[in-house]
């Protein structure tokens, strides 16, 4: 059962969307935030700041974390796997993203037009439950 986290990025008022390149292992294609497995020893914030170095370009004087989560865990029908999901809210200073292999394109959108986007399994929630309760 793999682990992951799931870094909802805000700048202002807008949530940083990332289009999943075909280079990818799942999910080819559809929109995300900055995700990533967890490995054994990970420190799940540290994980999530790396995360979100490599894939935006964004680092610890840019981007500051708000709130964690609580994980989500659920059966994914498309890649017949289970995950955990490890969910963390950031706040960026500056909307300038320079994006890896990992992604083909982003946007910074309202979260209510998070259902026009083809989006990860469960990621409308996880960002729901981060930025309605703050």
């Amino acid at each position: 059962m793999p682990d992951v986290v799931t870094c909802v990025i805000l700048y202002e008022d807008k949530m940083l969307l990332l289009k999943r390149s075909n280079r990818v292992g799942t999910h080819k294609g559809k929109w995300a935030c900055v995700s990533g497995y967890v490995e054994e020893g990970d420190i799940m914030c540290e994980r999530a700041m790396k995360e979100i170095e490599e894939e935006t370009g964004l680092f610890g004087g840019s981007v500051k974390l708000e709130k964690e989560g609580k994980p989500i865990t659920f059966f994914d029908k498309t890649e017949g796997k289970t995950w955990t999901v490890h969910p963390f809210l950031f706040r960026s200073n500056t909307d300038i993203v320079k994006i890896d292999w990992e992604h083909t394109e982003y946007e910074w959108i309202n979260p209510s037009e998070m259902g026009k986007y083809d989006v990860l399994p469960k990621l409308k929630e996880v960002a729901e439950s981060l930025i309605h309760h703050q």
